[in-house]
């Protein structure tokens, strides 16, 4: 919802329950549920439970629906996009997948890597107003960023060029992707997001990110360009000029 221009105001949560649920789970569940619409500002105010018999449901599922209020003068659309834009990613990535990776395949990461999951209304909202001539937001889920640049320069008809330097990676994720046969660039993330911005706000706005605990690794990571019209490129560390294509196959899982 942040990253469609609006302000995020209320959820609903439903959720099915299978017979059995160790009530202690779910009491640690609605306090983590209650401690991140707290953080992010967002009032729980409807909601409605299930409950299944034994092996109908994978222990719980849980569904939410938001409603927010869009910001005047604000248009995030892929139209807006144009050549000479910067982009930025707002930390490292594949921070997510590689945590759900490591724990199916019984890797040990140190504790400062986990899941990414962040609300970024509130940063987004300041670089709104920072900005409000943002081209285009979007969260770096499933497909990572990878999907979602290619999405861009499909949708808005422009290349984009990165810079590999520039891309926050951390040394452990890495060392997954190594191990395991992952391209970072492919990973999904759960508190992510890239912003197409223009040339001239991309230093103040990355400056304002800077300012949020989910900003402190934000990075100005390439541009738009009117060549490769469609296509993703990136400049390697060792000069060359690579193709990061739309993921193909089954997708790294990111559990929601």
């Amino acid at each position: 919802m942040a990253v469609t221009g609006a302000i995020p105001k209320y959820i609903s949560v439903g959720a099915i329950i299978e017979e059995g649920f160790d009530f202690d789970d779910l009491k640690k569940i609605v306090q983590a549920m209650a401690a991140a619409a707290n953080e992010a500002g967002v009032k729980i105010v409807t909601g409605d439970t299930k409950v299944v018999g034994k092996g109908q449901a994978d222990g719980i599922f849980i569904n939410t629906a938001g409603i927010g209020e869009l910001i005047g003068g604000v248009d995030i659309s892929a139209k807006n996009v144009r050549a000479g834009m910067k982009i930025l990613v707002s930390g490292t990535i594949g921070d997510h997948a590689a945590t759900i990776l490591s724990e199916r395949h019984g890797l040990e990461l140190p504790e400062n890597i986990k899941s990414d999951c962040a609300p970024l209304n509130k940063m987004i909202f300041e670089m709104l107003t920072v900005e409000p001539k943002i081209a285009m937001l979007r969260d770096a889920t499933r497909g990572g960023i990878a999907a979602i640049l290619n999405e861009i320069a499909t949708a808005a008809n422009v290349g984009i060029v990165l810079e590999e330097n520039k891309i926050p990676v951390r040394e452990e994720v890495r060392g997954v992707c190594d191990i395991l046969g992952f391209d970072a660039l492919e990973l999904a993330n759960e508190g992510k997001i890239i912003a197409v911005v223009p040339a001239e706000s991309a230093e103040k706005i990355l400056a304002a990110m800077k300012n949020f605990e989910y900003g402190q690794n934000a990075a100005i990571i390439g541009e738009v360009t009117e060549k490769f019209q469609g296509k993703v490129g990136m400049k390697t560390n060792i000069g060359g000029l690579r193709i990061v294509d739309m993921p193909v196959g089954e997708l790294v899982p990111r559990i929601c």
